[in-house]
């Protein structure tokens, strides 16, 4: 069992960290296309719609440092919502899913957004948790997109999400640098959160500008940590 400030003090070059990411969008975006992409490089054109929720673990290595992976499916249809929202509690990273071909399910992430922060019950604000969009699809035609890259851009400022990408699961593109990307941004997160932290361990410290130490640490105690 790993301490509290093994935690928050980054204390892990022996141990493989397990991150528990959640997929959310609306049905036939390709959640399970991208996730069948990234754990097996395999593409199923006819890939039928999740039931509820599945997941699938793959190893990954971002930067020198080994993660492993916890990748959820949920089913993006309503009437699955009783099924997959017990499920958003313990998340590390909600990846929001849309296709460039469909606006209504780019209109939807906000619905996603929404409803993770409900139930996942995140607190510190959105900036201070591991959103990522993925535009899926952007092997279609440039007459079938219906988002472009600048609104995708566009809605993730108004949102203060610093991540998003375009993705294709079919054409094998920027599938494995999305979840790079989302697993960055959780280290680059739990990384200033260990900064603020020792901060109020050493309220001795100097600050700049006379500031205080920043409050409304987002928590880490969902990341858990395994022996290699």
């Amino acid at each position: 069992m790993v301490e509290e400030n093994d935690q928050y003090y980054g204390r892990t070059s022996n141990k493989n960290v397990l991150l528990k990411i959640v997929i959310l969008g609306d049905g036939g975006v390709g959640k399970s296309c991208l996730m069948s992409r990234f754990i097996s490089n395999h593409f199923d054109d006819h890939n039928f719609h999740t039931i509820g929720v599945e997941f699938m673990n793959k190893m990954l290595d971002v930067n020198g440092k080994q993660y492993t992976l916890q990748i959820w499916d949920t089913a993006g249809q309503e009437r699955f919502k009783s099924l997959r929202t017990p499920f958003y509690r313990g998340t590390d990273i909600c990846i929001l899913a849309y296709a460039i071909d469909d606006r209504s399910s780019f209109n939807n992430i906000k619905t996603w957004l929404n409803e993770f922060l409900h139930y996942a019950g995140v607190k510190n604000g959105i900036e201070k948790f591991p959103f990522v969009v993925v535009g899926n699809k952007s092997d279609v035609s440039s007459k079938d997109r219906e988002v472009s890259y600048d609104q995708l851009k566009q809605w993730c400022e108004q949102n203060k999400i610093g991540t998003y990408i375009e993705t294709s699961a079919k054409a094998d593109n920027n599938v494995i640098e999305a979840f790079s990307m989302a697993v960055q941004r959780w280290a680059n997160l739990e990384e200033k959160a260990e900064r603020e932290l020792r901060m109020l361990h050493h309220p001795d410290t100097v600050t700049l500008h006379g500031s205080a130490p920043p409050g409304g640490l987002r928590a880490t105690c969902c990341s858990r940590f395994m022996e290699v």
